[in-house]
C-alpha cells in the first residue's frame, strides 16, 4: 500500500453553541436569587431592559393537564407563564436553528465569536441556595432592613474577649499576648496553638504566655480557650465546683462515655450506677463548644422556586413562584427615540447589539419557566404518593424517566433539579430529594424507593421496645413479612447513614436516663 498525501471528503456533524446558548444554559441552571443578581446586572448594563411592576401570580396549573397530549405543546395561558411584553423579533433570540437547550453538551465544539454581553457570569456576591447547612428561614417572611439587623446582631467572640481582657490582664506587653491568643481561637472558642511557638514569635517568655493565658481562661463563656473537649468542660466544671475526682477519671475517659459504657465507667470513676447516671446528667448541662454562640448567623434561607398547592377539586396544582424573580422588559419607545438620533455606524451597531441582547434575554427567560414547570408539574404527577402520605409512599424514579416524559435530553433535568427547591404541604423540599434508588419487593409487588425504605427502617427502630432492641437481623426480618426484599448488609448501610446507632448502642443508650 502506497504512503502519500492525499484529498479525502467526509461528512460528519457536531453541535456549536453560540455564546447566548451557552448562556441559557446557566441560566437554566441558576436558582432564582442568583438569577435574580444576574439580571438586575443586565438591566445595568443594557439601556433597553427595565425592571417591570410586580406581575400577578400565574395561574395554578393541575398537574392532570400534562398528561393530556404533547406536554411540549402547552399553551401560555394553560401554563400560566406571563407573555414576554417586547413587540419585536428578530436577531438576538433563542431560533430554531440554534442547538437545542437539551441536547448533550458533553462533546461539543463552541464557535469562537466575540462573548456577548448577556453572557456574563451572575454577580459574584450572591450567596447560593444550596443544600449547605444552617436553620431555615422563613421564605415568605417580609425581609427586616439590613442596618437593623446589624445593630440587633451581637458582638462576635473576640470583640466581645476583648472587652474582657483589661479586667484581667494589666501592662501593654500582657495585652499584646492577650491579643494574639484571642485571634488564635477557633470558631469553638479552644486554642489548639502552640505555645512554645508562639512565644518565640513574639519573643516573649513561655512563662509569660501561660500566666497571661491562665487569666484568660476565666473569662466568659465560661470554657473558652480550653485546649481540647476534656478542658473546655473541666473549665465549666470546676466553676460549679463540681471538679472531684470521679468527674476527672470520667472526662479523662470521654470516648467510653460516647459508647454508653456504663460498666467501665463504674470501674474507672470508683462510683456506683446512681452516681454515675447523675455525672453524665451533668455533663449533658455543659456547652463543649461556647464560642458557637457568637457566629454570626450568615445563612442563606431557602426561597423555593416553585409552589404545589392542594385543589379544591382533588389533585396538586404548581405554580412557579414569581416574588423572587424581578419581570424583565424591553424599552421599545426608548429604542425607537435612540435610533432616530444615531447617526453613526459604531453607534448604530451598538443599539442593535443592545436590542439583540435584550429580545434574546427576556426569550431566555420565558424558556427557563417553561422548563422547569415541565420538570415539576412532572415530578409531581409522579410523586402524588410522598404528599399524600409522606416519604413512605415515594415512587423510585430517576432523571431519565422525567427526560422521557417530558421529552427532553436527562442533562437539561439535571440542570433543572440542581439547587431548585419546590415549596410543599410537607415541607420545602429540594427537586433531587424525589430521586431515589429502587429496592426490590417480595412477591412480585412494585418496587419500593430507597428513601421510603429508610423511612420505614427509622420508624422501626423508633418503635422499638427498649428491652428488646431490634437486630439488623430482625429488621429484615421484618421488612421482608412486609413484602421489602433487602439484604442485612443494605440495612446496616442506610441505618449508619442516619446516623442511628448499632443495637448494641441504642439498648446502652435506652438503659439510661434522659
Amino acid at each position: 500500500m502506497a504512503i502519500g498525501p492525499r484529498l479525502q471528503l467526509r461528512q460528519s456533524q457536531q453541535l456549536v453553541l453560540t455564546p447566548q446558548l451557552q448562556q441559557a444554559i446557566k441560566l437554566l441552571q441558576m436558582p432564582n436569587l442568583e438569577l435574580a443578581a444576574y439580571l438586575r446586572q443586565q438591566v445595568e448594563q443594557n439601556p433597553l431592559l427595565e425592571m417591570g411592576g410586580e406581575d400577578p401570580m400565574p395561574e395554578i396549573e393541575d398537574y392532570a393537564t400534562l398528561s393530556e397530549g404533547d406536554p411540549m405543546a402547552t399553551p401560555d395561558e394553560e401554563v400560566g407563564i406571563p407573555a414576554a411584553d417586547t413587540g419585536m423579533t428578530g436577531e438576538g433570540m433563542i431560533a430554531d436553528a440554534d442547538a437545542p437547550l437539551d441536547a448533550d453538551f458533553e462533546e461539543t465544539v463552541f464557535d469562537d465569536a466575540p462573548v456577548d454581553r448577556a453572557a456574563g457570569d451572575a454577580v459574584g456576591h450572591v450567596a447560593s441556595t444550596g443544600s449547605g447547612g444552617g436553620e431555615r428561614a422563613d421564605p415568605w417572611s417580609a425581609s427586616s432592613d439590613p442596618f437593623e439587623r446589624q445593630s440587633e446582631r451581637p458582638p462576635d467572640l473576640r470583640t466581645h474577649l476583648m472587652e474582657q481582657v483589661p479586667l484581667v490582664v494589666e501592662g501593654a506587653a500582657e495585652r499584646l499576648i492577650a491579643a494574639r491568643l484571642v485571634d488564635l481561637l477557633d470558631e469553638r472558642g479552644y486554642l489548639t496553638a502552640d505555645l512554645d511557638e508562639l512565644a518565640e514569635d513574639l519573643g516573649a517568655e513561655p512563662r509569660m504566655i501561660e500566666k497571661v493565658l491562665a487569666g484568660l481562661r476565666t473569662l466568659e463563656p465560661t470554657g473558652v480557650f480550653a485546649r481540647d473537649l476534656a478542658d473546655c468542660l473541666a473549665l465549666q466544671l470546676a466553676e460549679r465546683d463540681r471538679l472531684d475526682p470521679a468527674m476527672k477519671a470520667m472526662l479523662d475517659h470521654l470516648p467510653l462515655v460516647a459508647k454508653r459504657d456504663l460498666r467501665a465507667l463504674k470501674r474507672l470513676c470508683g462510683v456506683d450506677e446512681e452516681d454515675l447516671l447523675e455525672m453524665i446528667r451533668e455533663l449533658r448541662t455543659l456547652d463543649p463548644q461556647p464560642g458557637l454562640a457568637f457566629m454570626p448567623d450568615e445563612a442563606t434561607p431557602v426561597i423555593p422556586d416553585v409552589f404545589v398547592r392542594r385543589l379544591a377539586g382533588g389533585g396538586f396544582g404548581v405554580e412557579l413562584n414569581q416574588d423572587t424573580l424581578p419581570k424583565v422588559l424591553v424599552n421599545r419607545s426608548y429604542y425607537a427615540e435612540l435610533a432616530s438620533r444615531v447617526r453613526g455606524g459604531e453607534d448604530r451597531q451598538f443599539l442593535s447589539g443592545c436590542l439583540a441582547d435584550a429580545n434574546w434575554l427576556v426569550r431566555a427567560l420565558d424558556q427557563r419557566a417553561r422548563t422547569i414547570l415541565k420538570v415539576a408539574s412532572t415530578i409531581v404527577k409522579r410523586q402524588e404518593g410522598f404528599f399524600l402520605r409522606g416519604v413512605e409512599a415515594l415512587r423510585p424514579m430517576t432523571l431519565k424517566d422525567i427526560a422521557e416524559e417530558i421529552e427532553m435530553h436527562e442533562s437539561t433535568v439535571s440542570r433543572v433539579t440542581s439547587t431548585k427547591y419546590m415549596a410543599t404541604p410537607r415541607g420545602v423540599v429540594p427537586f433531587r430529594a424525589f430521586f431515589t434508588s429502587a429496592i426490590q419487593s417480595t412477591g412480585g409487588g412494585a418496587e419500593l424507593s430507597s428513601a421510603a425504605v429508610r423511612a420505614r427502617i427509622r420508624a422501626l427502630v423508633d418503635a422499638e421496645d427498649p428491652r428488646k432492641v431490634l437486630s439488623d437481623d430482625r429488621i429484615v426480618q421484618l421488612l421482608k413479612e412486609e413484602g421489602i426484599d433487602i439484604a442485612r448488609r443494605t440495612v446496616a448501610k442506610y441505618r449508619e447513614a442516619m446516623g442511628i446507632p448499632s443495637s448494641v448502642e441504642r439498648r446502652r443508650l435506652k438503659r439510661m436516663p434522659a
